[in-house]
């Protein structure tokens, strides 16, 4: 092999331009190579021992598997020959599978490779798929829960609302009565203790004050205005009393005073 063929084999074999050129020159300091000088010499080349080109890569740094497959190719380009009946021993490591590599039907062992390694990317993408499968019905499980969650919260929340409304339509109606039975009582109130026959007329001095107001005969007159008071705020209409009652007491009341001044 000259310096020529060793520079194209280690370019085409991916190794840098500087280390290709360094190498080169190692290789001729170590009488691997051979120098020619001939210029018009075709750059292709026909090297006739597969394994002493590996062992060459290999020395040169490129991986077992790159310079498998750059043998593989230029075995198929013809610009390497195997010759399986040389038996040299250089002194370097070279695994036992390349030779048998080299030695098969390099189209089919090709295309077996090619079929080998479709089918482990099929694998690779069917487990893939199969995690993301796995991923997803995990996911959807959790998402079916809380949205279960929710709609059992809904149901409760409209439950509890409904329940509230119903609360406070029974408040409402217990105002309501509470509020006639208060009417109700103050009506009877009038009646028993002011209008003992139903109707409220102008008194005079001589009129029984106390007996009105629902009070004892020995009540002083500072307790009796203090009942005209109460009676009169009962009785105002701006508090849900009676206008015309409200007049009457208030009538009474002015009669009371007055007559306490005099």
């Amino acid at each position: 092999m000259n310096t020529d063929q060793a520079f194209n084999l280690l370019m085409d074999a991916g190794v840098p331009e500087n280390n290709s050129i360094q190498t080169v020159r190692r290789w001729l300091r170590e009488g691997k190579i051979k120098y020619d000088g001939n210029s018009n010499r075709k750059a292709e080349y026909i090297i006739d021992d597969t394994d002493y080109v590996i062992e060459l890569l290999k020395d040169a740094g490129v991986a077992d598997s790159i310079g498998i497959q750059t043998v593989t190719h230029w075995l198929r380009e013809g610009k390497i020959k195997y010759d399986g009946t040389r038996n040299r021993n250089t002194g370097y490591m070279i695994d036992e599978t390349v030779s048998k590599l080299l030695t098969n039907n390099r189209t089919n062992q090709n295309k077996d490779d090619i079929i080998h390694q479709l089918k482990l990317k099929i694998k690779a993408q069917d487990e893939h798929i199969e995690v993301i499968e796995e991923l997803h019905e995990a996911a959807s499980k959790i998402l079916i829960l809380q949205r279960d969650k929710l709609n059992q919260e809904l149901i409760f929340l409209q439950n509890e609302k409904n329940r509230l409304k119903n609360e406070t339509i029974d408040l409402l109606k217990e105002n309501i009565e509470l509020r006639d039975e208060l009417i109700k009582l103050k009506d009877k109130r009038f009646t028993e203790n002011i209008c003992g026959n139903g109707n409220f007329h102008p008194t005079t001095e001589s009129e029984d004050y106390r007996r009105k107001l629902g009070l004892s005969k020995k009540a002083s007159n500072k307790e009796l205005l203090a009942g005209y008071k109460d009676l009169l705020k009962i009785a105002h209409p701006d508090r849900g009393g009676n206008a015309k009652t409200f007049q009457y007491i208030k009538t009474d009341y002015d009669t009371f005073r007055n007559s306490i001044k005099d």
